[in-house]
């Protein structure tokens, strides 16, 4: 009976970790879109911890009709507002808000990967979609968000559902033309 009542609390607890804001009551943000030169893309960072070699946190950069970061319980953020944030999705992601973002995700004892994907604009358009569909990403489930996003996308069907970041760029870099690089500090590899 304790076993059960423990289960229905936990269940109760999980459903309003993912409950869906209502997006109708949000002002509209202010800034102004960015596209980055060349190809539609898709890149998904992953810091890792540099002396236990383990996946810290997963993100996206979504170059689209737009260049996004979805970065799912992250705590990344730029003053006055450049590249402000709705659900876990940063906008208006100029290259310095990028090269910040690889600098705070690099820092310490951390380096991260930079994994990058040419996609048609439609997958990328959708990628972003999906990232606005997943709303706000409770701690610890950054992993999760990003592989739930992507396997819902043409062409990533070999990428399973994941909690572990580093899980997500192994599988990330099986993907055919996907170009790795590996960023220390504000220096990139």
């Amino acid at each position: 009976m304790l076993t059960r009542l423990c289960l229905i609390v936990s269940l109760a607890v999980l459903a309003g970790c993912g409950a869906k804001r209502d997006m109708a009551a949000q002002a509209p943000l202010a800034y102004t879109p960015y596209v980055a030169e060349g190809p539609a893309t898709i890149t998904l960072i992953t810091s890792i911890n540099g002396r236990s070699e383990a996946g810290a946190h997963s993100a996206l950069v979504i170059n689209g009709s737009e260049r996004v970061l979805y970065d799912p319980a992250g705590s990344w953020e730029l003053l006055n507002g450049a590249a402000p944030e709705r659900d876990d999705l940063h906008f208006g992601m100029i290259p310095a808000a990028l090269d910040n973002y690889l600098a705070f995700q690099s820092k310490g004892i951390f380096y991260a990967t930079q994994q990058t994907i040419v996609v048609p604009l439609a997958t990328a358009d959708l990628a972003i979609a999906e990232a606005k569909a997943q709303g706000t990403t409770p701690k610890a489930f950054c992993g999760h968000s990003i592989s739930s996003v992507l396997a819902k996308l043409p062409g990533f069907d070999g990428l399973r559902v994941a909690y572990f970041p580093k899980a997500i760029s192994q599988s990330f870099a099986k993907l055919p033309g996907v170009v790795e690089t590996r960023i220390e500090g504000t220096a990139v590899e």
